[in-house]
């Protein structure tokens, strides 16, 4: 459903992606990893045109996606971001705030289908009892499912996180996930997902988008992607990889300076 072909793009800083080819197909969970400053967020930029490429294009179910009319994009594309910078708001009304791609020309108010598609989404994302609490006053695992909320209430085809289970405990990180592959397989939904875990991307993604220093090392599935050679070649560390014994997943084992000396 999403190709990018030759992209280049970047930053003032002088950080660029670079000569980047990807197929996203329809009903997948993608996992975009990479050490810190591969590009990662960078790509998830492009691809909701907060910046725009210099080289190459990205087509969206046929479509050229800077040649989208930006209020049908975002009925297709939602965001889920590392940085929701919000303040005091209800739950609910956040959650409602999803609704505005898909108002009429002269809507100013949500209409009874607008909040019933918020409920549903509050429903699925086990957020409905939190619906009168204000946003800055829940857990950080809420919240996020909260943000999760306010992206499906878009109604989107393709969702996007950065990060969603950074500074999250165990339970919340399990949560989160165990979340997004049941709206992947009931919903149909294709999800892109930055992760820093590769563990947690390793059980969790079908396909895994491997990015260095700006461009694109390996793409495959987990068992692929995640070899020993390949993490030690990117990420500078020495690895141990095993096959988890329930999944059959590659699962990642760090080495600690004392144990390399052993």
């Amino acid at each position: 459903m999403l190709e990018i072909e030759e992209l280049t793009c970047g930053y003032n800083t002088g950080f660029f992606l670079r000569d980047i080819n990807l197929k996203i197909r329809k009903e997948e969970i993608v996992g975009v990893i990479g050490p810190n400053g591969s590009g990662k967020t960078t790509l998830l930029k492009v691809i909701t045109r907060a910046l725009k490429p210099t080289k190459g294009r990205i087509i969206l179910n046929g479509k050229n996606l800077w040649q989208i009319p930006i209020r049908e994009l975002f009925k297709k594309i939602a965001i889920v971001s590392q940085d929701t910078n919000i303040r005091s708001i209800v739950t609910e009304d956040y959650v409602l705030l999803g609704r505005i791609p898909h108002f009429n020309s002269f809507q100013l108010i949500e209409t009874k289908k607008d909040f019933e598609i918020a409920e549903r989404s509050m429903f699925l994302t086990d957020t409905l009892r939190l619906r009168r609490k204000f946003i800055d006053k829940i857990s950080g695992g809420e919240r996020q499912l909260v943000f999760i909320a306010r992206a499906l209430a878009q109604e989107p085809e393709l969702l996007l996180l950065d990060e969603p289970t950074a500074y999250l405990d165990i339970r919340y990180q399990v949560k989160i996930l165990d979340l997004l592959k049941s709206l992947n397989r009931e919903l149909g939904i294709t999800v892109i997902i930055v992760m820093h875990d590769l563990n947690l991307a390793s059980e969790y993604c079908d396909r895994l988008v491997l990015l260095s220093e700006g461009r694109l090392y390996k793409v495959g599935m987990p068992i692929e992607v995640l070899t020993y050679e390949i993490i030690e070649e990117v990420y500078k560390t020495v690895v141990i990889v095993k096959e988890n014994p329930l999944s059959k997943k590659p699962y990642v084992f760090l080495v600690s300076e004392d144990m390399r000396r052993l």
